[in-house]
């Protein structure tokens, strides 16, 4: 195994027709850390590590790439070309649920059933981004963190892109769930760059569906890199940010 996830147990889940490995550690409430392309590189092992050093049982399924790697452009490359044909992902598709989150939601329960506490919390970053709010179709989920949310790509041309840009890979059914969860008052954390154009409009999106109980995080963009809030552009504030809102959902 590598370094990066020294002291992470191994092991595998089955759900929903999936099987992927997933890293544990930590003791606590449940919070299920989803990586960004390409993987589960070593500063979003750092950030998991945190999460655990918070007071939280953290699970991070491997959904692509070769845990404990750094990050490389041809790495990247090859694992943006995996989720882009990946169906498990449903990048393209507008209106629609990812098949995977019917596997993380599974990957939730199980761990709450164990570990126990208020309910589970979620942190998706990037292509994951916004796999937190699906899975807040549970009731158990009661702290989703959405960082830089990018999929479905905007890619396309005219008005499909611009709906591509602004959708958040949710079902009519499960748009509904999520709208009553947050007028029941489930909060919704997500975090961007705001020069970040891989995010489109969903943020506008985001307040719309969820009106007063979507919390915003949105930082000013110094370079054309500024992506990845909580790892690769690390934005110290914006960690801090999540682990409490993680802590007040789950120990407060």
């Amino acid at each position: 195994m590598s370094d990066a996830l020294e002291g992470w147990s191994q092991s595998s889940f089955t759900a929903a027709g999936l099987t992927r490995d997933v890293y544990r550690r930590g003791s606590g409430p449940g919070v299920v850390v989803i990586h960004e392309i390409p993987g589960i590189t070593p500063k979003v092992a750092q950030f998991m590590n945190e999460v655990v050093d918070a007071g939280f049982t953290v699970v991070a399924p491997s959904l692509v790439g070769t845990p404990g790697r750094d990050v490389s452009n041809g790495y990247v490359l090859g694992s943006m070309l995996k989720v882009c044909v990946a169906k498990e992902f449903a990048n393209w598709a507008l209106d629609r649920t990812s098949p995977v989150i019917g596997f993380l939601r599974a990957l939730a329960r199980n761990l709450h059933d164990e570990v126990g506490g208020p309910g589970v919390g979620a942190v998706g970053m990037c292509f994951s981004g916004g796999f937190a709010l699906g899975m807040m179709v549970d009731d158990i989920m009661v702290a989703p963190v959405l960082s830089q949310p990018s999929m479905p790509f905007a890619a396309g041309f005219g008005s499909r892109k611009v709906r591509r840009s602004a959708d958040l890979n949710l079902s009519p059914d499960d748009r509904l769930a999520v709208a009553r969860r947050a007028a029941e008052g489930c909060q919704v954390l997500g975090l961007r760059f705001t020069g970040d154009t891989l995010v489109g409009t969903r943020f506008d999106s985001l307040r719309e569906l969820l009106g007063d109980r979507f919390i915003a995080v949105e930082l000013p963009s110094t370079t054309k890199r500024d992506h990845s809030v909580l790892t690769e552009q690390r934005d110290e504030a914006s960690v801090q940010q999540v682990l409490q809102f993680l802590q007040g959902k789950l120990h407060g």
